[in-house]
């Protein structure tokens, strides 16, 4: 791969964007790259780690490849339809922000299940200053994520959200010292990886289904409970506890 690092571990896959001299803006070969990854995660789930190299995430899409694109291209969802893979990966997903998480890199970001950001962490959508729009996800899962009215903000009048302002709108879960950043990161995987993994999987479903739903829920449950995975985990529970209480 030439514009990603690729890490493969048991049980997560840790991707760094590099394009260090671009600030790890999203280009074509990257979106392909990403696909591939997601060809793996989807083939053999796990958990993923998304971070970028150089002290910044990713300040951007290319915008030399975006002005040569038109109509045709816009109705490919270049963009948009890897993100939105990225967000239906079987397992969670976390991103660590450092720097700049701008346009398309902050519409990656947002397509994560949960973001970590440095105290230095930007995000932003300038995308209407270049005469476009945030077409890659920005304009509804910004929205589901801090709201309506700041998303409006982000998204019209190209208000940019510090860590502190992420973190106080719940886009972020902690803020931590950039040196820090990949060790929380992995350590919240960790914390993840201890759950069961079929687990993990229906709960993401059931938690990203429209609407929700009873039946939804039952159903997901019908099948944990007859999981060889719960009974052992009980077990375990009950043997270590001494006692029968959830």
């Amino acid at each position: 791969m030439t514009t990603l690092t690729v890490e493969r571990l048991d049980d997560r896959v840790v991707v760094t964007l590099s394009r260090p001299e671009a600030r790890n803006a999203i280009n074509a070969a990257m979106v392909r790259e990403l696909h591939a990854v997601c060809d793996e995660l989807e083939e053999r789930p796990r958990l993923l780690l998304l971070t970028g190299a150089g002290g910044t995430f990713a300040a951007g899409a290319d915008i030399g490849e975006l002005r040569e694109r038109g109509r045709d291209q816009a109705l490919q969802g270049i963009n948009s339809r890897v993100f939105d893979r990225i967000a239906r990966l079987p397992m969670p997903t976390v991103a660590a922000v450092d720097g700049w998480a701008l346009g398309g890199g902050a519409e990656l970001a947002y397509a994560c299940d949960i973001r970590l950001a440095s105290p230095a962490a930007v995000f932003g959508n300038p995308e209407p200053g270049l005469g476009i729009l945030a077409a890659a996800g920005a304009c509804w899962r910004l929205r589901d994520l801090v709201g309506a009215s700041v998303a409006k903000q982000v998204l019209l009048a190209g208000r940019r959200l510090d860590a502190d302002d992420a973190y106080r709108l719940g886009l972020v879960a902690e803020i931590v010292p950039a040196g820090d950043l990949l060790k929380r990161a992995h350590a919240l995987l960790d914390r993840m990886a201890r759950s069961g993994p079929l687990a993990l999987r229906l709960t993401k479903l059931v938690a990203d289904a429209p609407g929700g739903h009873p039946i939804t829920d039952d159903l997901a449950q019908a099948i944990l409970f007859e999981s060889a995975d719960k009974r052992d985990r009980m077990h375990a529970f009950l043997t270590k506890s001494g006692g029968d209480r959830s």
